[in-house]
């Protein structure tokens, strides 16, 4: 029997791959094999199905990386943003979904709500890691920075390596601290 998480992790899927527009009942009961009625166990319709894909692409991508990171409370502020730019790189490649949910963001109110909370989770949360570390000037700009290079190196035609995008991060952070590593 599918679960509500099975519909969502398809519908993401879709959203990846198909952008908005793509993602429908027809579409995800045939991808799923299952049927209508499956789908309406788990959603009222397709506004509570797309309010339930947007709050799961909050949770998977955003909520779940920070409490990931604060396994580790106590741990120092450069710690924690080493541990979060670790498991940015190395999530599941995921720019063409972070790419759906924005051109999403820009035809829909809901979407673009949604986009806003994740954009602001994910800068406030740099934000306070950003003001735990040492020499560091402007610690909101660096915050902000840092998380531009991961929306611009998502938005490049051929888009930046992992390797890349970690080898600006470093440059970014030593640059921003003064410090010839950041480890």
């Amino acid at each position: 029997m599918a679960t509500r998480t099975t519909w969502l992790d398809a519908g993401l899927e879709m959203l990846a791959r198909d952008g908005a527009p793509g993602v429908t009942i027809e579409r995800l009961t045939a991808q799923l094999g299952l049927s209508k009625g499956s789908y309406y166990h788990h959603f009222k319709g397709v506004g509570d199905f797309r309010t339930a894909l947007l709050e799961y692409f909050e949770t998977q991508f955003t909520t779940r990386l920070i409490d990931a990171v604060e396994k580790e409370p106590d741990a120092p502020a450069k710690v924690k943003l080493r541990k979060l730019l670790k498991l940015v790189l190395s999530d599941e490649d995921h720019a063409e979904l972070e790419i759906a949910v924005r051109a999403w963001a820009l035809q829909d109110t809901e979407a673009r709500a949604a986009q806003e909370r994740v954009d602001q989770a994910r800068t406030g949360y740099l934000r306070a890691l950003c003001q735990g570390i040492d020499g560091v000037d402007d610690p909101d700009r660096l915050a902000q920075l840092l998380y531009l290079l991961l929306i611009g190196a998502e938005q490049v035609l051929p888009p930046l390596s992992k390797r890349e995008l970690r080898d600006l991060y470093e440059m970014t952070l030593r640059l921003a601290t003064g410090e010839s590593t950041f480890d």
